[in-house]
């Protein structure tokens, strides 16, 4: 969750007067920021440095990264007629050859030490992002589509669904080992709009994904699905054919695993807040959250990502408690 990141001062020196997606287009400088953290923690996987917003880059919409601000889109989607500035979405992944090349050097450099994680953002909160032209607390415009203009969306979400499949068929055969796709957004949606222009697509990328693996003679690797505030959508999301469910904080371990049964790998959920207590306190958040979890079928994680102004030490408090507690679970 957010590994690398303005968190560590070495990210900050590293990143000081770069242009955010320039640094996302050089293989080199992510394969360094997605190695950091690992040279710091005694972290169990890496996950690629990327963004997710350089889909719709690749679709050949604008975006730049507002420092203070965050991603902005100078241009967003406004109508339906938009929908003709955006590229076939076959061209998407020999657009997105950077973040291969910076999959297969890091690989490479980690030499079977820890397992290599890709990633993308899910069609709605890439489609949130295209339509609002940056963050939003509402998603009122995106979510005004939805009510207004339903073929269009679901055009939008396919169009972004064809890009999504080879460019996470292509991060597998750069050398990724897991994929997870964030829904960042489902908590803007409800049951019903999130039954309708979410989870159709989500399950249609996990099917596709694991069909076009086997075509290009890919092993299959695990596909992680995290969908944040989405809890209504629990039981559908472990039927959507993931290997893994992220969870974020707001959900008890074990009512989680009631709804999602056995089968289903659970990741999370720590509050990444819990970061601000003192080092003895992480230790026992830990301790609760992994005894609540249990030791099977089970991923140790934060709930969300890192903030910037996070102590590096209670990072590092947080790995070594998980660590410590789970050899401690599983000589019992």
């Amino acid at each position: 969750m957010r590994q690398a990141g303005r968190y560590l001062p070495e990210f900050r020196e590293t990143r000081a007067n770069q242009d955010f997606f320039s640094t996302c287009r050089s293989p080199e400088a992510c394969c360094e920021l997605t190695l950091q953290p690992l040279q710091r923690f005694p972290l169990d996987a890496a996950i690629i440095f990327s963004d997710i917003l350089v889909v719709p880059q690749a679709l050949g919409m604008e975006v730049t990264m507002v420092p203070g601000k965050g991603p902005s889109f100078p241009e967003p989607l406004r109508d339906e007629r938009d929908l003709e500035r955006l590229r076939d979405p076959a061209v998407v992944a020999s657009e997105l050859g950077y973040v291969f090349q910076a999959i297969t050097l890091t690989r490479k450099r980690l030499a079977g030490r820890v397992p290599l994680i890709g990633f993308a953002g899910a069609p709605w909160t890439l489609m949130t992002y295209m339509i609002e032209g940056g963050g939003s607390n509402t998603m009122a415009q995106a979510k005004r589509w939805l009510y207004q203009k339903p073929q269009a969306s679901h055009q939008l979400l396919r169009i972004l669904t064809d890009a999504l499949v080879p460019y996470l068929v292509g991060q597998v055969a750069a050398g990724a080992q897991a994929l997870q796709l964030f829904e960042s957004h489902a908590g803007h949606l409800g049951p019903q709009l999130f039954n309708k222009f979410a989870l159709p697509y989500i399950r249609d990328i996990a099917k596709r994904v694991k069909a076009g693996l086997q075509k290009a003679g890919l092993a299959p690797v695990p596909m992680i699905i995290f969908a944040k505030d989405g809890h209504f959508a629990l039981d559908e999301l472990a039927q959507a054919g993931y290997e893994v469910v992220g969870l974020d904080w707001t959900m008890t371990p074990k009512k989680a695993r009631e709804r999602v049964g056995k089968t289903v790998t659970l990741q999370g959920n720590l509050d990444p807040c819990a970061l601000y207590a003192s080092e003895e306190e992480i230790g026992q958040l830990v301790q609760q959250m992994l005894d609540d979890f249990g030791p099977r079928r089970y991923i140790a994680n934060l709930g969300h990502g890192l903030y910037p102004d996070m102590d590096p030490e209670h990072v590092g408090a947080f790995v070594d408690a998980v660590h410590r507690h789970s050899r401690l679970l599983r000589k019992n």
